[in-house]
């Protein structure tokens, strides 16, 4: 079914038995929305495209010149065909209109006799009218047994094959990236024909559409639809329409259901944040709820907000897992009174995690800002724990997180994201205020270099408090240790893989004096401990 006629289907009406097509054949085809009757001889704002033109000719009578005017206008403006009455103001066709019309596949018909243009209109127009209304008819139809499918489909192959059925045409559905739906089930010379025109994009597209499906504002998956024999008409172009609305309503529904079995999961949650679950009832556990049991560690961000009346957090949520499952990412949330707790489990490689968080921490806040009049939701502070590869770690994350807020809360600074590891000096007066061991911030900052020492006895501390101390002069501190600059070179650049290329950054690097002054302190407390108990100490065991 079609909103429109060919010129072919209109030469079969009995008004154009007795006519003659003298050019443009090949463009029988053309498509015709509408017939005018135009006699004028300018027309470049009167067309929109796709019309055939009935005319005397009494516009440009024998001008050749006026009459090539009026075909170039034609041709520019998309029109459809020209039909000419021969006798009363014209009696022949200039050879030089013949020749451009055959250039541009441009139909000029004659009549040889007087015809009544009032009843070629309504008749076209009658015809054009019934077969759009029969469209609407039969799109109204299609969409209702599509909702009605929808009340008991479970899997989206059956719409897909509901499509195929009502239009013929070969459909493929890419969802999580992956191009595994096909309807009907075709043989793998049609899957090669589909896929050539969806990874071909200078094919031609009038017998293949791509349609993307929408979920909350983000891309979904995306439908492909093939014509094997004509153009895609325009029913067909909107019934891939409706069933693209139907798919998206689909996928929906199962995140809803998905979203609402996931509030099972907020007391075990609660029990992994305190600590309480070993690393194998973890591990079993993510096993049953995620297919990707390649975990590789994750860190726990805590976010507060601003909360001025209620909103739909079933859709926070799922907007939250639209995101970050895109940067390789799999959410837990816990829900609490103006704020929300999330495990980020991270899938991909781990020296990329904090880029991969960061970018979706800020789409999402993005994505908030856009939406804070509907939801009535304004976030105040996100706090990003620290990272572990153990999963059973994730309750020292959840302090982690929860100490960033605090602090954050305290110096009130404009930023909206911080990161634990980003606090650098404020964690050690947190500590030192909390009447805190330090001895676990000093082997988070400094274990590395100290079992870089033990293991080569490469002298990496000692260079690395007297660099501090030359305030990073090379020419200095090779001369106060005395070695060459070479060996100087080497060690610091030791130091920047164990400690990070950013030591020597204010904070950082304030951090780290500060932790060799605090690792002295316990050492030789701890040293004399052991002197006073064994007699002897043993730098290794402290």
């Amino acid at each position: 079914m079609k909103s429109y006629l060919t010129i072919s289907e209109i030469l079969t009406r009995k008004h154009f038995v007795h006519c003659e097509v003298i050019a443009g054949k090949s463009g029988l085809t053309n498509r015709v929305k509408w017939v005018h009757v135009m006699e004028v001889t300018r027309i470049n704002e009167l067309l929109k495209g796709n019309e055939l033109i009935l005319s005397t000719g009494v516009g440009w009578r024998e001008d050749q010149e006026l009459c090539l005017s009026f075909l170039k206008q034609l041709i520019s403006c998309k029109a459809s065909g020209l039909c000419i009455e021969i006798g009363t103001y014209t009696s022949k066709i200039p050879q030089a209109v013949i020749d451009i019309a055959n250039h541009y596949d441009f139909p000029i018909i004659l009549f040889h006799e007087e015809v009544p243009f009032v009843e070629i209109t309504q008749d076209i127009h009658s015809l054009l009218i019934n077969q759009h209304y029969l469209m609407i008819s039969d799109l109204e139809h299609y969409s209702q047994q599509l909702n009605q499918l929808l009340l008991s489909v479970n899997d989206p192959r059956e719409i897909l094959q509901y499509l195929y059925q009502a239009t013929g045409l070969l459909v493929a559905l890419r969802l999580h990236n992956e191009l595994t739906l096909f309807a009907p089930e075709i043989d793998l010379l049609n899957q090669q024909l589909l896929l050539r025109y969806i990874q071909n994009s200078e094919d031609e597209k009038t017998k293949f559409m791509a349609h993307s499906i929408q979920v909350l504002g983000e891309n979904y998956a995306q439908l492909y639809v093939l014509s094997t024999n004509e153009v895609l008409t325009e029913l067909e172009l909107l019934t891939v329409d409706r069933t693209a609305t139907a798919l998206a309503q689909h996928f929906l529904r199962d995140l809803y259901v998905e979203e609402k079995k996931r509030v099972d999961e907020t007391e075990w949650i609660t029990k992994w944040l305190n600590g309480e679950l070993s690393a194998i009832q973890i591990r079993d556990y993510l096993q049953e709820i995620t297919s990707d049991a390649h975990i590789r560690g994750g860190v726990v961000v805590c976010c507060k907000w601003k909360q001025t009346s209620k909103f739909d957090q079933t859709y926070l949520k799922l907007i939250l897992r639209s995101i970050f499952e895109q940067e390789g990412f799999y959410l837990l949330i816990l829900e609490r009174k103006r704020e929300v707790v999330f495990i980020v489990l991270n899938k991909r490689t781990c020296t990329t995690w904090r880029e991969r968080l960061d970018q979706s921490l800020n789409r999402w806040m993005n994505r908030c800002e856009l939406e804070t009049v509907h939801n009535q939701l304004e976030i105040r502070l996100v706090g990003v724990g620290s990272y572990y590869q153990r999963i059973e770690l994730m309750h020292k994350s959840y302090e982690a997180a929860k100490e960033t807020i605090a602090i954050q809360e305290m110096l009130q600074k404009p930023n909206r994201i911080h990161f634990y590891n980003d606090l650098h000096m404020y964690r050690i007066i947190s500590l030192v205020h909390e009447h805190q061991d330090l001895k676990e911030v000093v082997v988070e900052y400094l274990q590395p270099v100290i079992d870089y020492d033990e293991k080569f006895n490469a002298k990496l501390m000692e260079t690395l408090k007297i660099y501090l101390a030359c305030n990073g002069s090379k020419q200095e501190t090779a001369k106060r240790l005395y070695v060459v600059r070479q060996t100087l070179y080497h060690r610091i650049e030791k130091l920047e893989k164990l400690l990070g290329s950013d030591f020597m950054e204010p904070e950082k690097r304030m951090a780290i004096e500060f932790m060799i002054m605090a690792y002295e302190y316990l050492f030789k407390m701890k040293k004399a401990e052991a002197v006073s108990v064994n007699g002897y100490a043993d730098e290794a065991s402290i």
